[in-house]
C-alpha cells in the first residue's frame, strides 16, 4: 500500500510542473511583473565584457615594517565593551 502511495504522489507531483508553474503562472514566455501582473519577457539578453582591471603591484623595501590599516569594528559613535558595540 505504501509503494501505490508512493506512486500516485510521485505521478501527480510530475504531471503538476509545468513551464507555467516555473513562469509564476503566467505561461511561457511571460513572467510576473512588480505588481504581481504577468508581463510579456523581452527579447534575449545580452552582456558586453567589462574592461580588465589589473592592480599594480605593492613595493615593499627589504626591512621595512608593514603596518596593516586599522579596521573600525564599531560605527562611529560606538566603542566594542563587553562583547559587543555600545553607545559612547
Amino acid at each position: 500500500m505504501k509503494y501505490l502511495f508512493a506512486a500516485a504522489v510521485l505521478v501527480t507531483t510530475a504531471a503538476g510542473i509545468s513551464a507555467a508553474d516555473a513562469a509564476g503562472g503566467c505561461g511561457p514566455g511571460w513572467h510576473r511583473g512588480p505588481y504581481g501582473g504577468c508581463v510579456r519577457n523581452r527579447g534575449p539578453v545580452v552582456v558586453a565584457p567589462g574592461p580588465v582591471v589589473v592592480e599594480r603591484p605593492v613595493v615593499v623595501a627589504p626591512g621595512a615594517v608593514v603596518v596593516a590599516p586599522r579596521v573600525r569594528a564599531c560605527p562611529y559613535g560606538f566603542a566594542w565593551r563587553y562583547g559587543r558595540c555600545r553607545p559612547i
